[in-house]
């Protein structure tokens, strides 16, 4: 079966197109992404404005006509927190099923933590333990722990590194005073919960998925992607300790020098630095593996895991 996984993100849309069928791992046949940052564009009420509309209606019509040139039987469309939280999001769900005939479904930031595990558990098999598992995107940090596929804990806050930034990091450089801020806020937010975690014991493996932590690890000497999935990559909190005050004296433009960092995403990670030192620092966290598999792969796996034998 070829299945589209449409992702509306806080910063993409990204079309993702896999060959899967039940007890298999899903096979990435193509991939389109185009960068909407939504977690950016929502105005003074927390509503995504007329442009955004338009910018996302438009690119989820481009991603149905991508979907079918490619031979897609079925489609699986979902939106995060972007969406999710917008004031005015009932009408842009209206809008784009009436314009391009997608329901998206609105997964709540726990569902994402639940399913983004459930990913990472298949991935790296029950050999892995007990997992802790961190997820950092546009507009929220999801933070998820267990030892089956189902996690025992599974919070989600509002701390992605694109609501962040334009919230707490309008220079460019950053003023300081602005970087200790969010980095008091970030902290507090977080350890809000880390006693829900910490009650459950220690995890024998740690691993994050998103492109923020992938980031970090490459600026901090992982190996880059062209390099296959199966290539381990860490990131270790004393490197991103050091890489912290670096990008925090470094302009957008000068972040995008940096190996493996997009010019997208590069105003956006020094807010996602802040809370992944944050997160690994609260949670105990001396180094922690990068899992190729995160949301996406988890709604697909769900998907079959629902879909009747034989």
């Amino acid at each position: 079966m070829r299945l589209g996984v449409l992702d509306v993100g806080s910063n993409t849309v990204h079309l993702l197109v896999v060959d899967a069928h039940a007890g298999a791992a899903p096979l990435p046949a193509y991939s389109h992404k185009a960068e909407l940052r939504l977690a950016e564009l929502l105005d003074e009420d927390g509503a995504i404005g007329p442009e955004g509309v338009d910018r996302l209606v438009a690119t989820v019509s481009g991603a149905l006509i991508a979907a079918e040139d490619k031979g897609v039987e079925e489609m699986l469309p979902f939106a995060t927190s972007a969406v999710r939280e917008a004031s005015n999001a009932d009408l842009v769900l209206a809008r784009v099923k009436e314009e391009t005939g997608v329901d998206l479904g609105v997964l709540s930031g726990e569902e994402e933590a639940r399913l983004t595990f459930l990913a990472a558990r298949r991935w790296y098999g029950w050999s892995a333990g007990k997992l802790l598992l961190l997820d950092i995107g546009g507009g929220s940090l999801e933070v998820a722990y267990g030892i089956d596929e189902e996690p025992d804990a599974a919070v989600s806050l509002p701390l992605g590194a694109g609501r962040l930034t334009a919230a707490w990091l309008p220079g460019d450089p950053p003023d300081p005073s602005d970087v200790r801020a969010l980095r008091r806020h970030v902290r507090a937010q977080i350890a809000r919960t880390v006693g829900e975690f910490s009650r459950t014991g220690s995890p024998d493996h740690v691993v994050a998925t998103s492109k923020t932590f992938k980031q970090l690890a490459r600026i901090a000497g992982a190996a880059r992607s062209t390099e296959g999935v199966y290539v381990q990559r860490t990131l270790s909190r004393k490197s991103l300790e050091e890489w912290v005050p670096k990008l925090a004296a470094m302009t957008t433009e000068q972040r995008t020098t940096l190996p493996g960092v997009s010019e997208g995403r590069a105003r956006q990670l020094l807010a996602g630095a802040l809370v992944a030192e944050g997160a690994m620092d609260l949670f105990g966290v001396e180094e922690l593996e990068i899992c190729p598999w995160a949301l996406r792969e988890g709604v697909i796996l769900r998907h079959l895991d629902q879909l009747p034998v034989g």
